[in-house]
């Protein structure tokens, strides 16, 4: 087993490892090593406070679960709104269509809460007051889609975060930007000492399962039969 254990590839892996990290331990070496022999690419959720395995089974588990993506509507009304190819974020009323952007606007933050808080179309209530909801977004083909002028009003589906509830033109958009701004990349090394957060089940027991003395063992004699990594060895067995 322990001539299958290190590839060629995964030697020379290890090897600069280790150039560039002179004193580094048994464990910290071991568990570089299973990182890419097992290709695992750990992930933080910031907002979960909880690291994942990889970006692809973090992905999976949340459109699965729908929180990471909803579809929904938007109205763009008749006329020319107040949005041009300058324009980089806009407000959206979702009762009636009416945008205002934030270059055409001098408070289209403001401007939105009171349209929306008078807007005849607007009949949700809460505890007897209108609602105050309405869509923002920063993607630029939902912008587009309020600067060509149109002759009758449409509704588009459309695609909000989950997380912040800013509106996308496509579920992948939706999902760049959750990578973008909700994600941290960490590696296998780092996991163990990220003890404010958690790991979610598959990298728990990964890891519990991995770090058994055998498998340990079986790995110290793969490298010692590599024999490139003698002066690591001594190193390793003095500590």
């Amino acid at each position: 087993m322990s001539n299958k254990l290190i590839t060629t590839e995964l030697k020379g892996e290890l090897k600069d490892f280790l150039s560039e990290n002179k004193k580094a331990d048994l464990v910290t070496t071991y568990l570089f090593f299973l990182e890419k022999k097992f290709h695992l690419a750990p992930v933080l959720f910031i907002k979960e406070k909880t690291i994942y395995q990889s970006l692809t089974k973090l992905v999976e588990k949340l459109e699965e679960e729908g929180k990471i993506w909803r579809e929904t509507e938007i109205k763009i009304q008749v006329g020319q709104p107040s949005v041009n190819e300058n324009t980089k974020k806009i407000y959206i009323c979702p009762f009636t269509g009416k945008v205002f952007g934030d270059n055409t606007h001098p408070n289209p933050q403001d401007a939105i809460y009171e349209w929306v808080s008078k807007c005849p179309e607007n009949t949700e209530r809460v505890n007897g007051l209108k609602v105050k909801r309405f869509f923002v977004s920063e993607d630029k083909d939902v912008i587009h889609n309020y600067i060509e002028k149109r002759k009758e009003p449409v509704t588009k589906t459309v695609y909000s975060s989950a997380i912040t509830g800013k509106l996308f033109n496509t579920k992948k958009a939706v999902i760049e930007d959750f990578k973008k701004n909700q994600l941290k990349p960490l590696s296998l090394v780092d996991v163990p000492n990220q003890n404010r957060f958690n790991m979610e089940d598959d990298l728990l027991t990964f890891i519990q399962d991995h770090m058994d003395e055998n498998k340990i063992s079986e790995f110290v004699e793969a490298v010692n039969n590599e024999g490139d990594f003698q002066d690591y060895l001594s190193h390793w067995l003095e500590s």
